[in-house]
């Protein structure tokens, strides 16, 4: 564990505190794993009060490391069973590079990865099937100038893993 010259905070049962970073971390790491954990399952995982860790929890907010909860639906679940990789590539390399921007009125289109190598971005998208993914395709060419190169998802063993 690191050391921290922060001040720790009082634990619930009179324990040993930890120290402030890794009490952020902690909650960070549970919250990501479990958005609707009650605070007082945080405060045994990371061994202070509940209010202490009420209070954490809207610093970590309030400092932009928390910024949403939400409900975890698959993709199929609302009728979007086919997810796709989407690289593409300005045509017109004098032109602005504003394709982010241009595409993000796309609804399909779940996230946008500025990426290194002969492509400019990684689209991630989730369509109906593959006559509304060949749509898709043309309205991303025609909205930002752009040629594409598609990869389409067989099988998805993992995603969304909580990054703490």
């Amino acid at each position: 564990m690191s050391s921290s010259n922060s001040p720790a905070e009082p634990v619930a049962g009179g324990g040993t505190p930890q120290a402030t970073p890794d009490v952020d971390r902690a909650l960070l790491s549970a919250l990501a794993r479990d958005g609707r954990a009650s605070y007082t399952e945080l405060a045994e995982r990371v061994g202070l009060s509940v209010s202490a860790v009420h209070q954490r929890v809207r610093r970590l907010e309030q400092r932009g490391l928390i910024t949403g909860y939400s409900a975890k639906v698959p993709a199929k679940a609302v009728g979007l069973p086919l997810t796709a990789f989407v690289s593409i590539t300005p045509i017109d390399v004098a032109q602005p590079d504003d394709a982010p921007a241009l595409l993000a009125g796309l609804p399909a289109i779940e996230a946008c990865h500025s990426v290194a190598g002969v492509e400019s971005y990684v689209l991630k998208v989730r369509v109906a099937g593959p006559d509304a993914l060949e749509a898709l395709l043309a309205e991303i060419r025609r909205v930002a100038n752009v040629t594409t190169r598609t990869t389409v998802v067989l099988s998805t063993y993992y995603e969304d893993r909580p990054a703490v």
